[in-house]
């Protein structure tokens, strides 16, 4: 069921208020799926059911994407006040260091909450943050022309091309190997929150700047990558392996950089044996 918390963060100039959107279902131990760059938590719904058979799944959207609110004025879209704000979302659950998987900007969010030790294991899917200079500006051209072209579509054409699978592979192949099995009610929304995404600029902005370098020794991790993935290439996950040494790296064949619409059973299976 989707709902809302609000709670307080520290801001420049007192304490300011957050409210993010989430859902959560299921029973066991807490597993929180933290989403991409321009997408929402529906990224996650081909594997939440798989999931939620052994754990209380928690899908988040992420401080200004989907459907949570920007942050208030004074809060930078930075890793340290992402950090913070999900250290609190956490304390607002209740949740007492969950596991935690992540997509592109959500691997990366998730390497970061393993590194404060907020959490009890980590798997990553594509993370961001393993680039060299080049890469990361191929990734971000990508990115800003998905939104680009996004922002460009009417509504009405969003529609009509996700009726059918050459449609659905137009608006989505950037991210999906296998675009034609995403729904055409989930490819019209994700469209739209590429679209309302308040948050999308200053998260990429901070992003620039961004590597990834600590070893999370301690730390159960998983890091998995897609065969097919067009945004983040597959040689990064070995970078990350170099830099993570006790992580175990995952080949995803066939998936793309949202591997979970791709091959569910495959990625469902990989966060949970990352979190036993």
């Amino acid at each position: 069921m989707s709902a809302t918390v609000s709670f307080k963060v520290p801001a420049p100039h007192g304490p300011g208020e957050v409210t993010v959107s989430y859902a959560r279902v299921g029973r066991g131990e807490p597993l929180v799926l933290l989403h991409g760059i321009g997408h929402h938590r529906q990224a996650w719904d081909p594997v939440v059911d798989i999931l939620a058979t052994e754990r209380e799944v928690i899908a988040v959207d992420l401080p200004g994407f989907g459907a949570s609110p920007g942050l208030p004025a004074g809060l930078a879209y930075d890793l340290p006040t992402t950090n913070s704000v999900l250290g609190a979302l956490f304390e607002a659950l209740e949740l007492d260091r969950p596991h935690v998987a992540g997509n592109s900007l959500g691997g990366l969010l998730a390497l970061e909450l393993g590194r404060e030790k907020l959490v009890r294991s980590v798997t990553a899917l594509s993370p961001a943050g393993f680039w060299t200079e080049a890469e990361r500006r191929y990734a971000f051209t990508v990115l800003l022309a998905m939104r680009g072209i996004a922002r460009r579509l009417p509504l009405p054409l969003v529609e009509r091309l996700a009726r059918t699978a050459a449609g659905r592979t137009a608006l989505t192949s950037t991210i999906y190997a296998r675009p034609g099995r995403r729904s055409p009610e989930a490819v019209v929304a994700e469209t739209l929150a590429l679209v309302g995404a308040t948050g999308f600029e200053a998260t990429l902005r901070a992003g620039s700047a961004v590597r990834f370098t600590d070893e999370l020794s301690g730390l159960p991790v998983t890091v998995a990558w897609g065969s097919r993935d067009r945004i983040l290439v597959r040689r990064q996950g070995v970078r990350a392996k170099r830099l993570i040494p006790h992580a175990r790296l995952v080949r995803l064949p066939g998936c793309g950089h949202c591997p979970m619409n791709d091959d569910p059973a495959l990625v469902a299976r990989v966060i949970l044996d990352g979190s036993r």
